[in-house]
């Protein structure tokens, strides 16, 4: 049988560590002290996954520094790209343009589903302003929608259909503008600067992943 460089356990491959009863009780005899036994096979594969662990983030950045530097080159928003990539922690490993564009589109997917909750929560609170409450829910759909165009996009490229992907996230990209124009509907309402932000932030991040796409239909 074979231990992978550990033995099994027995008494000669045991560390016995014992602790002393208190010093007020009268627990002196053997019978009375607490004995920890550790294996060392145990305790390798414990300092092993900790090292591991550690080491992990250390090897996703440097390994694909390089591949993500020249991709963000090709993008309109060269810190924004970079940030996004260097921060990823969900992906064990990014070793090409296409897995890049994926990163990327998770990142759009996050942040339009989490406008949609954001705005989900503000239509609860508009509860004295039915027309408003209309736009909020009408701004919720919206994001949703650009969330699903998105996501689209991921199978679009899993086929290398590089047309139909760029065409999805153009569409993600355009969804929060239906959400502006409902309030510019309205003169009374006034657009809310934190949807704004939040707009120029799924937008920003739909023209990256659109130049990230336009390298690989090269």
């Amino acid at each position: 049988m074979t231990y992978f460089g550990c033995w099994p356990a027995s008494k000669e491959h045991l560390i016995n560590i014992t602790f002393p009863a208190r010093q007020n009780l009268a627990f002196n005899s053997r019978k009375h002290q607490k004995t920890t036994q550790i294996n060392h096979c145990e305790m390798g594969f414990l300092l092993l996954f900790f090292l591991l662990i550690s080491l992990h983030p250390t090897v996703s950045i440097e390994g694909n520094l390089d591949l993500i530097q020249k991709t963000c080159e090709n993008t309109k928003y060269y810190e924004l790209c970079l940030s996004s990539l260097k921060s990823d922690t969900t992906s064990p490993k990014e070793d090409t343009t296409k897995d890049l564009a994926l990163v990327m589109i998770r990142t759009g997917m996050a942040n339009a589903t989490a406008t949609n909750s954001y705005l989900s929560t503000q239509m609860l609170n508009a509860t004295n302003n039915i027309m408003k409450k209309k736009i909020i829910k009408e701004c919720a759909d919206k994001y949703a929608f650009a969330s699903d165009a998105l996501h689209n996009s991921v199978q679009d490229l899993g086929a290398e259909l590089y047309d139909y992907a760029y065409m999805h996230v153009m569409a993600a990209a355009d969804y929060p503008n239906a959400c502006r124009y409902a309030f510019k509907r309205y003169p009374g309402l006034v657009y809310p600067p934190e949807i704004a932000i939040r707009e120029d932030g799924l937008k920003q991040i739909c023209d990256v992943i659109l130049g990230i796409i336009d390298t690989l239909a090269w």
